[in-house]
């Protein structure tokens, strides 16, 4: 059973708890399994890495951690501050995803 997300990959989003709250960043993945995300900038983590074609000289890098998706919120097209969203059917009937503040669409 797959689960419906309130958050796609291109979302700029809003992180409202952690570390990284205060942020806001575009979602580069979501995991719907595990109902996380990984958001361009937010959540930094350190990884050791051997060297390798990519990386030959190895070390430490820095890349995004995933978080959980209970922590974002997309952010209102028309006002740039975080909303909820909804869902409602178009013209044609197919589900489109609403931001609540404003009743904009978000694509």
């Amino acid at each position: 059973m797959s689960v419906k997300l309130h958050i796609k990959k291109g979302d700029t989003v809003f992180v409202n708890a952690g570390d990284s709250k205060g942020r806001q960043g575009t979602v580069l993945g979501v995991d719907v399994k595990k109902q996380r995300a990984i958001v361009e900038g937010v959540n930094m983590v350190k990884k050791a890495t051997k060297p390798n074609a990519k990386n030959p000289q190895g070390g430490i890098l820095e890349q995004e951690a995933a978080i959980h998706i209970s922590n974002l919120q997309v952010l209102d097209p028309k006002s740039g501050k975080p909303t909820r969203i909804g869902r409602k059917a178009d013209k044609e009937g197919k589900l489109v995803r609403y931001a609540k503040k404003s009743g904009e669409e978000i694509k």
